[in-house]
């Protein structure tokens, strides 16, 4: 799901790329555009599916696709590729990435894809809080205001206490914290390849899934099999884009382009499902962005500064 492109902000290791970086900053930009289109596609055909299936078996789709995918793409070298040096640190972050794709997409069957977006882009100064408070990096003053204020932002989006308040938006707000789980556990994990942790995901998200599906299953319909694969293809696809943007632009270079993903989810909210993000969401999307690029600012600012 487009969750993966809020490691744009924290530069996590999961996106770093697994070949020597080119400086091409504006195809890097491109790349990412294009993992941001492919990663909201796939929310969308997800938020479709979600009329007619259980969550887990729209999650089950999206794992098991992704996992072929990477079979097919590393073939011999899977079996060197899936062993991990640290397994422990691998399952608890892949379970981190599976509850967040589980939330946000169960959160989708209810609210419009921007407002989830909006929601979730929370990632980034959480990910500062988590890293602060369980890796001991320093959280000075200006990143606390940072964080205080994107709660704000989130708060006007759900409005608590609002007779529009729709509880599925804290589904949302939910996938946003297990996201910063999983980041912060991916920067733990310091001696796996990427390609071992994109294997990893795949597979956990794939065997966990499997053991709930037949507890869940509904007979998938001749016009639904497109979107199943889709979920999986399109997120494979988004993710190889991701990988291949870290490669060829540093990470500070492409954060402020993350929020694009906000535009795409509207546009395809708008195309497929007639849904338009209303005041209170664009207001409480634009309070987020701005806390969200205050902390990355102040991020950069502190590595140029060592």
């Amino acid at each position: 799901m487009r969750r993966e492109t809020s490691q744009i902000i924290e530069g996590g290791p999961v996106a770093a790329p697994s070949v020597i970086p080119v400086n091409r900053p504006g195809l890097g930009i491109a790349l990412l555009i294009g993992a941001l289109g492919f990663f909201t596609l796939m929310d969308a055909a997800a938020k479709h599916l979600g009329t007619g299936y259980h969550p887990a078996q729209v999650v089950w789709a999206r794992f098991v696709v992704n996992a072929a995918l990477l079979a097919l793409i590393f073939r011999s070298r899977l079996p060197r590729l899936i062993r991990a040096r640290q397994p422990g640190l691998q399952l608890a972050r892949a379970l981190m990435q599976l509850a967040t794709v589980i939330l946000f997409f169960w959160a989708i069957r209810h609210v419009g894809l921007a407002e989830a977006a909006a929601l979730t882009d929370l990632n980034p100064v959480l990910i500062t809080l988590g890293a602060a408070l369980f890796l001991g990096e320093k959280l000075g003053p200006r990143r606390l205001i940072g964080i205080a204020v994107s709660f704000v932002g989130a708060m006007i989006i759900i409005r608590p206490g609002a007779g529009v308040f729709e509880p599925a938006a804290l589904l949302a707000l939910a996938a946003a914290f297990t996201y910063a789980g999983g980041a912060l556990l991916t920067r733990a994990v310091r001696f796996d390849s990427t390609a071992t942790s994109l294997i990893w995901s795949a597979l956990v998200g794939s065997i966990v899934t499997s053991l709930a599906l037949p507890f869940v299953w509904t007979p998938i319909e001749a016009q639904d099999i497109w979107a199943f694969v889709a979920c999986g293809a399109l997120g494979t696809v988004g993710q190889a884009l991701l990988i291949r943007a870290f490669s060829m632009a540093e990470a500070g270079t492409l954060a402020p382009f993350g929020y694009l993903g906000l535009i795409f989810s509207s546009i395809w909210g708008w195309l497929f499902f007639d849904q338009l993000p209303d005041r209170w969401t664009i207001s409480g999307a634009l309070v987020i962005v701005v806390a969200g690029l205050y902390v990355w600012a102040r991020e950069r600012h502190s590595h140029e500064a060592q």
